[in-house]
């Protein structure tokens, strides 16, 4: 690996997220047309129909053209063992971004429905392209909202898209840190979850989600099972993430 790839420093693309901050936070993306560059760069580069090579085309344009903030290829394996321990029939991941991590969840997973909630109408776009270039598009749905809109989005979900009770099998949360805590909570007084659903969460280290991780150790043999597995934020091998699996005890 070389010295731009594993010490983002180096990057201006780096530089350049880390100035950008307000604009994830308020419209999910970084500010400077990056992610609608990655999927124009997918559409020219990448095989269509062929999963496997629109994740490596989007993690080549992120080592090599802009770093992107989805989950990335290494945390994307802990992502996938995941899933396929899961086997879920549903699924359901908060944070579409470029569609990234639905696409792996979609692949480990070929049998399963996977919906994706984000916040940003630009962001769904994005990714329904990606979605339809990749051959998935018939079993991936975005739904453009948040969870912690008073309830509208859950409502969206349970009356459009059949969640219920006991329902989801496979949840990855990779949105708002600060809200995985309440909106994993609004999951669950849903009543959507059961004995054995595996919740995912990304990026608890850096940015951090305080929070969600002092509930899980409080709740660990209780209400949850959590391994943390130690891994790199996305796209370089400087700077140290966790990644939380847990599994919901009931």
């Amino acid at each position: 690996m070389d010295l731009k790839r594993r010490i983002p420093i180096l990057r201006w693309s780096v530089w350049r997220m880390a100035t950008a901050t307000r604009n994830i936070t308020t419209t999910g993306q970084i500010g400077d047309g990056r992610e609608a560059a990655a999927v124009e760069y997918v559409l020219k580069n990448a095989r269509a129909g062929d999963v496997d090579d629109v994740l490596a085309t989007i993690d080549k344009f992120a080592y090599e053209k802009s770093i992107l903030i989805n989950v990335g290829d290494e945390k994307g394996l802990l992502l996938d063992t995941a899933v396929r321990r899961a086997n879920p029939a549903l699924a359901l991941e908060l944070g579409t971004y470029c569609g990234y991590g639905a696409l792996r969840i979609a692949r480990a997973a070929p049998d399963a429905k996977v919906y994706s909630v984000e916040l940003a109408e630009a962001n769904a776009a994005n990714a329904r392209r990606i979605w339809e270039h990749a051959g998935v598009a018939a079993r991936v749905t975005c739904v453009v909202g948040t969870i912690g809109d008073g309830g509208g989005t859950l409502d969206v979900l349970a009356n459009e898209h059949g969640f219920g009770s006991g329902a989801l099998d496979f949840v990855f949360l990779d949105h708002d840190k600060d809200a995985y805590l309440d909106d994993l909570n609004s999951i669950l007084d849903r009543g959507w979850l059961h004995p054995g659903t595996v919740v995912v969460a990304d990026n608890v280290r850096i940015p951090g989600a305080p929070k969600y991780r002092e509930y899980m150790r409080r709740q660990q043999g209780k209400r949850w099972n959590t391994v943390e597995h130690k891994a790199h934020l996305e796209y370089q091998s400087l700077v140290s993430d966790l990644v939380l699996e847990s599994d919901y005890l009931g």
